[in-house]
């Protein structure tokens, strides 16, 4: 029986990620405006994804201590098709909420951001 129940939780296991969505993960950011970037760790939250900065480095690549690591840069994103998410994302660098959309293409994700002033090149993450 324990054989059997061991065998149902690794089956469960499995198919939760082979049904994962291929954005979520840690992204290394591009670098911003300073030169500083950072690991977003992105998941679910509840039916969309969301991504929080969990670590944070200098433009020289050490870590540094940020009041934005566990805060949320990106949520309410969904998956609309060929790669392409939207959703919501803040810049730290800017202080600033933009309409997002992300662009997967492998494990490099292209990111832009809009607000009623225009739009701005976010760059590219790394999946780390």
């Amino acid at each position: 029986m324990k054989k059997l129940a061991l065998g149902i939780a690794m089956a469960l296991g499995l198919a939760t990620a082979a049904f994962a969505d291929p954005l979520e993960g840690t992204w290394r950011t591009a670098p911003d405006d300073n030169g500083n970037t950072g690991l977003i760790q992105v998941g679910k939250c509840g039916d969309k994804l969301c991504g929080t900065l969990v670590k944070a480095f200098d433009s020289s690549g050490a870590e540094m201590a940020s009041k934005n690591v566990g805060r949320r840069i990106i949520w309410d994103t969904v998956n609309t098709g060929d790669g392409v998410y939207k959703g919501r994302l803040y810049s730290p660098d800017r202080d600033k909420e933009y309409k997002s959309k992300l662009v997967l293409e492998g494990n490099r994700l292209s990111v832009s951001g809009c607000i009623i002033l225009g739009c701005r090149e976010g760059g590219r993450w790394v999946k780390q």
